[in-house]
């Protein structure tokens, strides 16, 4: 068996790759890590999203966790930054959910919270992972009243809810609303909570049935979104993926508004109000060139890290930023939560709306994206780590960063999953930069 955690937890096809059994010991091995060193019997908090594999996966990672000692609360359905959230407000030892985020229904995940709400550090995941695939049978068998014990809460949900809604002291009466719940997680706690605000509401993709979730819906297929947003004349719209950690919005003409205009937005209106911590966003490498002239042009610092929120919240917390996020609606307020938070980040949004009194297309304006190209070139796998070894392919992509110095510029990453180098180039030509990022992905092929 090969490396279980990937960027997001352990992920695959519910039943085949992510097993019952492997969920078992996963209960049993997490349980242990993240509570060996409590003095009491530990306490662990699980949601899961809509999919039709949750309840199959819930009953045998939670009987895990009890064959090691541990007493189990089930949130039942709930997003997943409700678990990051909750696990602090209960005072938890640990959360975990269910859940495979934007994946189509057939997958599934397993990730882990620690008692302050956070994703796990590599070095925890990695002890997790020794111990299922090396140790498991030196795990703690207790008996008797050592065995451990499930619980349903009731009030998992409304507190949730609760929170959501006192994220703003602004009340949204007089703005329409259009949500896409991807069929997921958000479908309960989104449309409440707006509502609860004082917005009007127009909803799709709001009638999960397990085998729904994502499909042709939510942030990954954002064009249902858009088309509806217009035909009901809403002042926005947010569509969240399967377990509503991300979000993008789309403005009242049916534009899109995606991860950097959000971060732009929200971030603009933060230092304004003098709450942007050190004037600081924190973006990844895939971050568009032209929030980066936005930000300069605003008096904002933009750093940057690899690709993945797991990094944006790490150099967050480093050096005490509370704002950041990805293209891809991964936004991070942690001011408000420890993860990223699709439906915190809609009402963030609904508050800048309406204290500007702006239309969604002119807070949009705030920065203009540079056309961006991405082309894949297909290598051997031995090979796509160590390009830039090569001196033609060093040479190539030397000459063209510096073509694009002023205007543009050249990122080459290597794919973590397939055997890809990706050639991703902005500026201000189309045209030119499509031709020049296939004319080098093919040169990388060819040299490869």
């Amino acid at each position: 068996m090969g490396k279980l955690f990937g960027t997001d937890g352990v992920r695959g096809i519910a039943n085949t790759e992510l097993t019952g059994e492997l969920a078992y010991n996963l209960g049993r091995a997490g349980a242990y890590v993240l509570t060996k060193e409590k003095a009491h019997a530990p306490k662990i908090l699980v949601g899961m999203d809509t999919r039709i594999s949750g309840d199959m996966l819930e009953s045998a990672l939670v009987s895990g966790m009890c064959s090691v000692g541990a007493h189990v609360v089930l949130a039942g359905v709930i997003p997943t930054p409700a678990v990051a959230y909750l696990v602090r407000k209960y005072n938890f030892d640990a959360g975990v959910v269910i859940s495979a985020s934007h994946n189509p229904m057939e997958y599934n995940g397993i990730k882990f919270f620690n008692s302050n709400g956070y994703k796990l550090r590599d070095e925890l995941e990695n002890e997790i992972e020794d111990i299922l695939l090396n140790r498991i049978d030196e795990l703690p068998q207790p008996t008797g009243a050592g065995v451990g014990t499930k619980s349903i809460s009731d009030d998992a949900i409304e507190d949730y809810i609760q929170f959501l809604t006192k994220s703003t002291n602004v009340n949204l009466k007089g703005i329409k609303v259009a949500l896409d719940c991807a069929n997921g997680a958000s479908y309960k706690a989104a449309p409440i909570s707006i509502l609860n605000l004082g917005a009007s509401m127009c909803i799709i993709h709001n009638e999960p049935d397990g085998t729904n979730i994502n499909a042709n819906c939510g942030s990954t297929h954002i064009e249902g979104l858009k088309k509806f947003v217009v035909e009901n004349g809403a002042d926005i719209g947010f569509a969240f993926d399967g377990d509503a950690d991300r979000c993008l919005a789309v403005d009242e003409k049916g534009n899109l508004i995606d991860g950097d205009k959000i971060l732009a937005i929200c971030g603009n209106y933060m230092k304004e109000k003098g709450m942007l911590k050190n004037d600081t966003i924190v973006g990844t490498v895939m971050t568009n060139l032209g929030f980066n002239i936005m930000a300069k042009e605003k008096g904002i610092n933009v750093e940057q890290t690899n690709v993945g929120d797991r990094y944006v919240l790490e150099r967050m917390i480093e050096k005490d930023y509370n704002l950041g996020g990805e293209q891809s609606g991964h936004i991070i307020f942690l001011d408000h939560n420890t993860t990223g938070d699709g439906i915190l980040t809609a009402i963030q949004m609904l508050t800048v709306l309406k204290e500007s009194g702006k239309k969604a297309s002119e807070l949009a304006s705030v920065m203009t994206q540079m056309p961006q190209v991405l082309v894949n070139a297909r290598v051997d796998n031995a090979k796509k780590n160590t390009y830039m070894e090569v001196a033609e392919i060093k040479k190539a992509i030397d000459d063209l960063s510096a073509k694009f110095k002023d205007e543009g510029r050249v990122l080459i990453r290597t794919s973590g999953t397939e055997p890809l180098i990706r050639v991703m180039i902005e500026g201000k030509d189309i045209d030119l930069i499509r031709s020049e990022a296939e004319r080098l992905a093919k040169f990388i092929e060819d040299t490869l």
